[in-house]
Parts: C-alpha cells; structure tokens; sequence
C-alpha cells in the first residue's frame, strides 16, 4: 500500500452546536456527536495517517470549530470550510481563515439549494473567483443535476481548483448510469477539476452493497479522470449508514487492486497533498 495514505474526505459534528440543515433524528447512527477522538483509532488501525476534515454546515463559527479541532489533532492536515460566497464581505472571510496553515478549501452544501442554478449567480462567481486567486481549493456537493453548471463554473473560473465529491452521487442502487456517465465525462474534460472516490456506499443499498456494486462508476471516472485527478475519502462517518471505515477503505483497496503502485499512490494519497497543498504540513510532522 502507499507510503502516506491521506483520507481527502472525512467529518466531524456536534448535534445542535451549528445549524446542519440535512440531519435529523431520523438518521439514526449519524445523530450523535462524532470528535477526533472517535476516528483517530480507526485511523490508526487502518495505517491512514492524514485526513481532509469537511464542514458539514454553512456556517463561519463550524469553520473556526474545525480549524481549532486540527489545531489540537495532527493527522488533521487540512480543512475544507465554508465562507459566504455571496457576501460583499467575503473577501474578509477569506483573510481571517487563510491565515491558519490548515484551512485549504470552501464548500457549500449545493445540493440543499432550491435552485439548481446556485453555482452559476454572478455573485457566486465572482466569490469563487476570490477563492482562485488566494489559491484555496472548492468542493463541489453536488449531484447529477447540477454537473452542467459545475462546467459553467469550471469554464468561468478556469484558474480555480475544483473537486467534485463523491463523484456527484450516482445512482448506485438502481444502476442506472447513463445520465450520469455523460455528465461526469464532460466535467473531467477540464483540467482544473479532480474527484473524490468517495460517499459511494451511502447511494448503493445501505444493507446489500457490494464492491462490485461500485465497480462501474469507479471505473468510470478511472477512464475520464485518470488516476492523476482522483482522491480516496471515506465520507465517514456519513459512511455509517452502509459501511464501517474499514469497510469502505477495503472495498476501495480492492476496487483499485489492478492500478500499478504508482496511480495507487496517487489516488490514496499523493493526489490530496497535492491538491491541497498538505506537503508543508508532512514535512513540519516528520
């Protein structure tokens, strides 16, 4: 396996703490708490030693939160937050949260948008813009829908870095992959746009998923991406619903068993330092 394997997706939450629009009590095992001192055994026990810890809810204060929790963890290298793109004032939040060494990137919970146009407002452009010229990295939650404005962003914002995450949740449990195979290869023909290998358990059926339910749609974006442009993630513990971390890392391990050791190394590790920017980090640890 690679020397460094960095989990380029995982999160944490406190229920009640911040305002997570999509959790309820009917989630059942996600309506808890989940801290580093959760994960960090499992981190261990896998031979993960880095992870890309994700906001989970449009909010400035969880942002603080997240960078104070990898402050306190090492094997947090970096955090994707979350500032308000459309606020005239975003240029200041940017300020405040690139000045921490770990905060390497914005997301916004697109998918709980009404509009499925969201990406494309004038205002979001030009605060995705703001984010290029700092050199901070997007995620994109999104899902098939929405991948034909991500091709707008990308054609707007063509120095802007971009990750799609969980490959734009297909739909795994009914195997349909038509639609979603013509989008996503259409976004992976620009080069500034990469793709997390992860949340794909959560969309196969939570009780009878198999790794070769994921088969195809990992070997699709193998075809359009290339192991240069893609990022194991665990999504854990949004995970839970389907699958243990161990559970979801091995399925992943044996879905990329043919790749030579090199695009293994790439796609478990080398692509999220490198996309993130998480070299300065390894190297102040080691």
């Amino acid at each position: 396996m690679p020397r460094r394997i960095i989990d380029s997706h995982q999160h944490f939450w406190q229920v009640g703490r911040f305002d997570y629009p999509w959790m309820s009590p009917e989630l059942g095992v996600l309506y808890q708490d989940f801290s580093p001192g959760d994960l960090q055994p499992i981190l261990e026990e896998c031979g993960i030693a880095e992870t890309v810890l994700v906001q989970a809810s449009n909010s400035l204060a969880e942002t603080q939160w997240l960078l104070s929790l990898a402050d306190q963890n090492s094997f947090i290298a970096g955090v994707v937050g979350w500032v308000d793109l459309m606020d005239d004032e975003v240029e200041g939040q940017l300020d405040e949260f690139t000045s921490h060494s770990k905060f390497k990137g914005v997301r916004h919970l697109v998918e709980s948008e009404p509009a499925d146009d969201w990406l494309t407002q004038p205002q979001v452009i030009s605060g995705l813009r703001s984010l290029a010229a700092r050199g901070v990295r997007y995620d994109m939650l999104v899902h098939t829908r929405h991948l034909k404005h991500v091709r707008t962003v990308a054609d707007s914002c063509s120095d802007l870095n971009m990750t799609i995450d969980h490959l734009a949740k297909p739909p795994v449990a009914s195997g349909e992959r038509d639609e979603w195979k013509k989008e996503i290869t259409m976004v992976a023909s620009y080069p500034n746009v990469q793709c997390k290998l992860s949340g794909l358990v959560t969309e196969a059926d939570h009780k009878s998923w198999r790794p070769e339910n994921l088969r195809p749609y990992v070997d699709c974006v193998l075809d359009c991406f290339g192991a240069e442009r893609l990022m194991f993630g665990s999504d854990w513990p949004v995970c839970l619903l389907a699958a243990s971390y161990n559970q979801v890392f091995e399925s992943m391990q044996e879905l990329l068993a043919d790749l030579n050791a090199a695009d293994q190394d790439r796609i478990f590790g080398g692509n999220a330092a490198n996309f993130y920017g998480l070299h300065q980090q390894a190297e102040v640890a080691h």
